[in-house]
């Protein structure tokens, strides 16, 4: 890609103090469903992100690499601090974080080793 096509389709810089607004924290997924009514195949999560803030639902588009039955206890990464969307209907409280893999399809980001819930990325 060259220097022009990224900077069209890419924000400038920001500053840290612009990062700091955003509040990424670590979560365990209690359950996952198919989400009926998406324009997309995504499934529902509520996420427990500890006393502090409790549990959440999230809306995510990960239907390609995850079934529902193996997202329950995973550790996940999400931005808690975004307003809610509605998606087909599905209040969604915090943005599940993810990269894509080769084809586009979401891999979800989450830590390597065992960490306390809640806790914030930094």
């Amino acid at each position: 890609m060259s220097d022009d096509a990224y900077q069209a389709t890419h924000p400038g810089e920001i500053s840290f103090d612009d990062f700091a607004k955003v509040e990424v924290r670590v979560g365990r997924i209690l359950t996952a469903a198919p989400l009926d009514g998406a324009r997309k195949p995504a499934y529902t999560l509520s996420i427990d992100f500890g006393p502090a803030l409790g549990v959440k639902q999230s809306s995510a588009q990960i239907t390609v690499h995850y079934r529902p039955d193996e997202l329950v206890g995973r550790l996940v990464l999400a931005v808690v601090n975004f307003p809610p969307r509605r998606i087909a209907g599905f209040k969604s409280e915090v943005l599940t974080l993810g990269v894509p893999d080769a084809e586009g399809n979401v891999v979800l980001i989450t830590p390597t080793a065992d960490v306390p819930i809640g806790g914030r990325l930094f």
